[in-house]
């Protein structure tokens, strides 16, 4: 399954970075897992200034060196602090040398701060027209955040925006996910198997996600990345340091629930019927 994303048709699910990078007894290991997953055909890979202060992102310039640059899909996300005229450029070309490359396909401002989007989204319009970014989005925006955004100069191009999404923590089914389906915006999900081995006991132990996962012949990690991306404008970017669980995430991309299974998830974790606080970490 594709997404649209700035337009450009990418993998529903991509590549997480979050922790990676923070080990050095684990480099090896995880640029393998990276490598793995762009080879079985991943093309969207997720990292940020913060993720280490800045060591996943080295761990991810190291890691698609072997592959032409056109063909992945690099979104990295800057600190809100950064995110004013005097700060922004330099902190993006920080990024792009730490991940040895001359553009990102997607710059996230990673969440709201204190300067005022017009100016950041001024700059980050100023850094598209100069190549260094193809595209621009936001992290952790709620539903009044991006009617905000959309009402600056510019704001409405921005590309996407990705927060916190899976089974157990759909708040934004309520507003946030509607108002960007309304405004044809794709939308990124980040810790879509809530927590990869930390598996929460009301997922784990759930015994309709458990007989929907045997019917498959699949994990419940892959259950719930096929959950994650159903509308087919979703990207997850679940993140792992081993190849054999990175290729069982793309493999997901491949699982169709039924219309019953989805009704089944939806009893047991049920749609929110009112305004929730966006979840976040």
């Amino acid at each position: 399954m594709d997404v649209l994303l700035g337009k450009m048709k990418v993998p529903a699910i991509g590549l997480g970075t979050w922790h990676m990078g923070d080990d050095p007894t684990k480099k090896a290991q995880e640029i393998e897992a990276l490598q793995t997953g762009i080879e079985a055909g991943a093309r969207v890979i997720d990292t940020a200034e913060m993720y280490g202060e800045g060591r996943s992102e080295r761990l991810v310039g190291e890691a698609i060196k072997p592959y032409e640059r056109e063909e992945l899909y690099l979104i990295s996300k800057f600190y809100p602090w950064n995110a004013g005229k005097n700060k922004i450029e330099s902190t993006l070309r920080d990024s792009l040398e730490r991940l040895q490359t001359d553009y990102l396909d997607l710059y996230l401002l990673h969440w709201r701060g204190k300067i005022p989007l017009v100016e950041t989204v001024t700059e980050l319009e100023r850094l598209k027209s100069s190549g260094l970014i193809r595209n621009w989005g936001v992290s952790n925006f709620d539903t009044r955040d991006m009617r905000e955004l959309f009402s600056v100069k510019n704001g409405r191009n921005c590309a996407t925006d990705e927060v916190l999404y899976n089974l157990s923590s759909r708040g934004i089914d309520f507003d946030l996910k509607p108002w960007l389906r309304e405004h044809h915006m794709p939308l990124i999900a980040y810790s879509p198997i809530a927590q990869g081995d930390s598996l929460g006991a009301n997922l784990s132990q759930n015994t309709i996600l458990r007989q929907i996962a045997q019917q498959h012949q699949a994990s419940l990690f892959q259950i719930l990345l096929a959950w994650a991306i159903r509308d087919g404008k979703t990207i997850a970017i679940p993140q792992s340091s081993k190849k054999s669980h990175v290729l069982d995430n793309l493999a997901a991309g491949k699982i169709q629930l039924s219309p019953a299974e989805y009704a089944q998830l939806d009893q047991v974790f049920p749609k929110p019927v009112s305004k929730q606080s966006l979840d976040v970490l």
